[in-house]
């Protein structure tokens, strides 16, 4: 298997695609954890007029009658009108899509933005839904039998790992 790409690198990618598309109308939202983490730092690079909001989506997962809540939920937080919005929809891995899925079903209960496009770290296929990234920093083949996780270290770096999934 190939080494893990960097994801400062990729990060730095990002910025310099998004930059040329942010108008005035556009604000961005980052799915925790990893997606918060990521969008923390595009917006602070792409220096967006908007604040950044942040959405946990567990309340809207397809999943959450079987397994119901594994971690703290975090509270959703976004902090302009959705309605009329180009947003940035920003997570750290695409897998199957049904994140995606979960957090546009929610956006939606807080407005009709103009348009949602989906950025992201890293792409390891394994779609279930048509949802594809129109932003990603690299497709990454990942074992079935392991999770690529984004971290980030004390200094704020952040870093691609893989792990056993469970």
């Amino acid at each position: 298997m190939k080494p893990l790409p960097d994801a400062e690198s990729l990060c730095a990618g990002l910025v310099a695609e998004l930059r040329p598309l942010i108008g005035p109308n556009t604000a961005m939202i980052g799915l925790y954890t990893g997606g918060v983490w990521l969008a923390e730092r595009l917006h602070a690079e792409l220096a967006l007029a908007q604040p950044l909001g942040t959405m946990d989506i567990a309340f809207y997962r397809d999943d959450y009658n079987k397994q119901g809540l594994a971690r703290d939920p975090k509270r959703t937080r976004i902090p302009f009108t959705v309605g009329g919005r180009d947003l940035l929809l920003v997570d750290d891995v695409l897998y199957t899509g049904r994140t995606v899925r979960a957090a546009m079903n929610e956006l939606f209960d807080y407005g009709r933005p103009a348009s949602i496009s989906l950025v992201v770290l890293a792409d390891r296929g394994g779609r279930e839904l048509p949802i594809c990234a129109q932003h990603c920093g690299a497709k990454v083949d990942v074992p079935a039998d392991m999770r690529l996780r984004l971290r980030r270290g004390d200094d704020g770096k952040l870093r691609l790992e893989l792990e056993r999934a469970e």
